[in-house]
């Protein structure tokens, strides 16, 4: 099936975008940060929504567990924002239907559909298990610090498949801590505000020929653990920091000595269960 066309007048590139996990946090956010780019925002999750705002939106709910449910979802889109799925640590059974049978539904539903676009939601956790004090880019190996930085690794390997199979390209965004603000002295280096996480899914939705390009999503904090040079392609400048946020951070109790969550990169996620 092919995609609908832009209107010739509506001077926006795409016009119809599919938003999974639009119930969530950071869907929220995207949610509204999208109509800038689209005619028509089809916003899907498998929590309740709020109601479509008009014409330039569409609420549909859907699990990603459920293949024919995804492809009918994503008929008649022209990219996805895929952030649908589990976001925290969980019994791996549950992270095995949403994150990873969902992301498989995702990309079929793109080849089947002809869509050249998937902006995937991946995280700083495939690389969770590194030391704070070691500097990482899109080359370094993985090394993911739970079930659902498994998930997210198996979701990297399956856009970089896609891609070299089918010709669909993806942006995947290895989110790091995207908040209001950060909540603990790790955020101080992975916190990501949600302006710049609008500015990275703009550029990842309009450069073109991305491949598979793999980015950290991460604001120009002070002390940075990642290094976007394998992505300068996408233009992705960050305007905030979390040093505004230091003194107050720096106030909190500190952790143990011997606390591995507060010397790895993953943080409290490579102490999560087992469940």
């Amino acid at each position: 099936m092919t995609t609908s066309s832009v209107p010739a007048d509506s001077g926006k590139p795409f016009n119809r975008l599919l938003l999974t996990g639009a119930a969530g946090g950071l869907g929220q956010i995207m949610r509204e940060a999208l109509q800038a780019h689209a005619n028509i925002v089809r916003a899907s999750d498998i929590s309740p929504m709020a109601p479509a705002a008009g014409d330039h939106e569409e609420v549909i709910s859907c699990n990603l567990a459920d293949k024919p449910g995804v492809l009918t979802l994503a008929q008649d889109v022209d990219a996805i924002v895929h952030l649908g799925g589990i976001s925290t640590e969980r019994a791996f059974e549950e992270i095995l239907d949403a994150n990873i049978r969902g992301t498989f539904h995702i990309y079929e539903a793109a080849r089947i559909h002809g869509i050249k676009r998937v902006i995937f939601a991946s995280s700083n956790h495939v690389t969770g298990f590194y030391p704070q004090d070691e500097q990482l880019d899109a080359h370094s190996l993985r090394r993911p610090d739970c079930y659902y930085a498994l998930s997210k690794s198996y979701g990297e390997d399956l856009a970089t498949f896609y891609f070299h199979r089918y010709g669909i390209e993806t942006v995947s965004l290895r989110i790091g801590s995207a908040f209001p603000e950060p909540r603990n002295l790790r955020m101080l280096s992975t916190w990501l505000s949600y302006s710049d996480l609008a500015h990275l899914v703009e550029r990842s939705l309009l450069t073109e020929n991305v491949g598979h390009t793999v980015v950290y999503g991460v604001s120009a904090n002070r002390d940075l653990w990642w290094n976007n040079r394998y992505a300068a392609h996408l233009g992705f400048n960050p305007q905030d920091s979390s040093e505004r946020f230091r003194a107050r951070m720096e106030q909190l109790p500190k952790p143990a000595a011997d606390d591995r969550s507060a010397t790895l990169q993953g943080g409290a996620f490579t102490i999560a269960g087992p469940f």
